[in-house]
């Protein structure tokens, strides 16, 4: 226990000097939900839950044990702190009249199906058994609704910026085989058992949404394997793959997606849901190829990163290596609807978002006003706060889940529009 302990306390210290302990990382998905590793690089389109905003280290202690934490203000110093949801009318929200809430209502209902089994679910229960009585098809009843039991609020950063980034994200489909040979020679893991995982907010509540995932090496706790260790070594993991794909780039972008499907020889489909992630960040090779100039900054989306590894193939490893962050999958049941997000519910084509939980509500539905991927023509409608990401931090940031298949994909690789967010809430849920 006291060994425990003295880890703990490390990563209690450690958690403000960034990137000191790779395995520290922060809190889980909900159940059948947590997307992967994210970054906010063109490329970025990904899910695993938000990390934790890391303590600053007292002014006397940061010197000594933190050289790299930021210097803590004198009390008084600082500005007063901007509201991050500020009350609005409904004339704010622009394009409002004319979404067709008719398309967001089944998922909200699923938002409302989750939220009353949480610990906040009193604040949703009479919006959500009075929304079980509408008629779904009435969108001129869909719009009165909102408007009498929802008030919206302008999601605010803390500058006082109230426009933000929005990327996209979606669900792949690769080719794929249980068994290695011929062109499928891409292993899929799941969780490997060696891989340890301390919930260090079982022993420090203050520590309750970090968590720090390593491996036994002798009596030490060290951190978990990166990316290139897991490929230069992957007899280790035979007992722990699920399938081989026929494409390194797609698998890849699998683990930056968090989900997929994979077809099977038969005409099968095999879906993966994230399992696990080795502790290590996300690194953007997407910004790697920009700084080497091998790729200008508009063409370091999705599509140019793939057509770039296709054109490159004896340094293809070496620039998936640089990404130390690796994902682990579980296989999932199949189905029509789309993969579970952090709130446990199937992601809806185009009505579900991911964000920053920190900020606005899981399960909420959420207002966004933005463009089109790579245009000015705009997309406003109402979406539903059903996941999070890596790289969904920050409070005007969100993700937009585009759907299944190549065209989704498309999609999703272009976005990365500036765009606005209004939360609505029921009053019994208004901010403090």
């Amino acid at each position: 226990m006291a060994k425990l302990h003295a880890v703990a306390w490390a990563a209690l210290l450690l958690a403000g000097c960034s990137g000191f302990w790779p395995g520290l990382r922060g809190p889980a998905g909900e159940p059948g939900g947590e997307r992967t590793e994210a970054d906010s690089a063109p490329e970025a389109v990904v899910r695993t839950a938000p990390q934790a905003s890391a303590p600053v280290c007292p002014p006397s202690q940061a010197p000594a044990t933190c050289p790299a934490c930021p210097v803590c203000p004198t009390p008084g110093s600082a500005p007063p702190p901007v509201r991050p949801l500020q009350a609005v009318a409904w004339s704010e929200l622009p394009g409002w009249g004319e979404d067709d809430l008719r398309a967001a209502w089944a998922p909200f209902l699923q938002s409302c199906r989750a939220l009353v089994g949480r610990p906040q679910g009193a604040a949703w229960k009479r919006v959500c058994e009075r929304a079980g009585g509408i008629d779904g098809k009435d969108a001129a009843l869909l719009r009165r609704f909102f408007e009498s039991e929802f008030q919206p609020y302008a999601v605010v950063a803390a500058d006082g910026n109230a426009s933000g980034l929005i990327t996209g994200y979606y669900e792949p489909l690769l080719r794929g085989s249980r068994s290695p040979g011929g062109r499928y020679q891409a292993p899929v893991y799941g969780v490997p058992d060696d891989m340890l995982t301390v919930d260090l907010g079982e022993l420090y509540p203050e520590l309750k949404s970090m968590r720090l995932r390593g491996r036994l090496q002798g009596n030490k706790v060290v951190p978990y394997y990166s990316r290139g260790e897991i490929g230069a070594q992957e007899n280790r993991f035979p007992a722990r793959t699920l399938l081989w794909v026929d494409d390194a780039v797609e698998l890849f972008f699998l683990h930056v997606q968090g989900s997929g499907r994979v077809r099977l020889p038969d005409g099968s489909i095999v879906r993966l849901a994230y399992a696990d992630q080795n502790g290590h960040p996300y690194q953007s090779v997407g910004r790697l190829l920009v700084e080497r100039g091998e790729l200008r900054l508009e063409e370091a989306s999705m599509q140019g990163i793939q057509a770039w590894g296709r054109n490159n193939p004896a340094r293809l490893q070496e620039l998936l290596n640089a990404n130390p962050s690796y994902v682990f999958f579980r296989e999932a049941g199949n189905g029509n609807e789309g993969p579970a997000g952090s709130l446990g519910v199937p992601l809806t084509a185009q009505r579900s978002l991911a964000v920053d939980p920190r900020s606005i509500p899981l399960g909420a539905p959420v207002y966004l006003a933005t463009t089109q991927p790579n245009s000015t023509r705009p997309l406003n409608r109402l979406m539903l706060a059903q996941d999070t990401g890596g790289a969904i931090k920050g409070t005007v940031r969100a993700d937009f889940f585009w759907g299944f298949g190549p065209q989704a994909g498309e999609q999703a690789g272009r976005m990365r529009q500036a765009g606005k967010l209004w939360v609505l809430l029921p009053a019994e849920a208004a901010p403090r």
